[in-house]
């Protein structure tokens, strides 16, 4: 059959689309931290002026070497370059639509309240303890305990204070968490410790 009636992967897409990342609900604003907001950035500039020019000259180094169509560096360094660009784009979205709200303001006016960038001691029915900070939807961690401002949990939490008992809806069932400490503090940043 001719190849101009079949549809035959190129190799082209990698089946990875940065752009299906954690939507913001419908009207919602992108929160994020100050630290979040920075590690994009970072991340963005990184990508412009280190990686894609470094594939851009393998690339172009591979291109010179004749037929393309078996040259693993060229096909390879295409793709690369094609995911590089698609994140480049996200980034660069998620940047423009960025407002930054830093969690170190509140701690200054001494609120106890649950908003966006606390950080929260709660404890579950079941008398289990847990600490989260809620951060932008770009910035969740759950091993370092920092989970989304649109997560159910974060939700539950919002606009509650210490002492209050709020309840939150599971696949479990409903359960209750008893707000035992709210904190405004800078974020750690960049890697984990291993």
């Amino acid at each position: 059959m001719n190849k101009a009636f079949t549809k035959e992967s190129d190799g082209s897409d990698d089946g990875v689309d940065d752009d299906a990342a954690p939507p913001l609900p419908a009207g919602a604003r992108n929160y994020i931290t100050p630290q979040g907001y920075a590690r994009l950035r970072t991340e963005l500039l990184t990508l412009l002026d280190v990686e894609r020019p470094k594939v851009v000259e393998t690339v172009s180094w591979a291109a010179k070497n004749g037929d393309r169509s078996e040259n693993g560096d060229y096909l390879y360094g295409k793709k690369r370059l094609r995911e590089i660009d698609r994140r480049i784009r996200f980034l660069v979205k998620r940047l423009d639509a960025a407002e930054v709200v830093d969690p170190e303001s509140r701690a200054r006016d001494g609120a106890d309240q649950v908003f966006f960038g606390a950080t929260v001691e709660y404890a579950t029915k079941g008398g289990e303890r847990r600490t989260i900070s809620i951060v932008g939807i770009d910035e969740t961690d759950t091993a370092r305990g920092y989970v989304s401002w649109i997560s159910p949990v974060a939700r539950a939490l919002t606009r509650s204070r210490e002492g209050d008992v709020v309840s939150l809806r599971t696949p479990a069932g409903a359960d209750e968490l008893e707000v035992l400490e709210v904190r405004y503090v800078p974020l750690a940043t960049g890697e984990r410790p291993a």
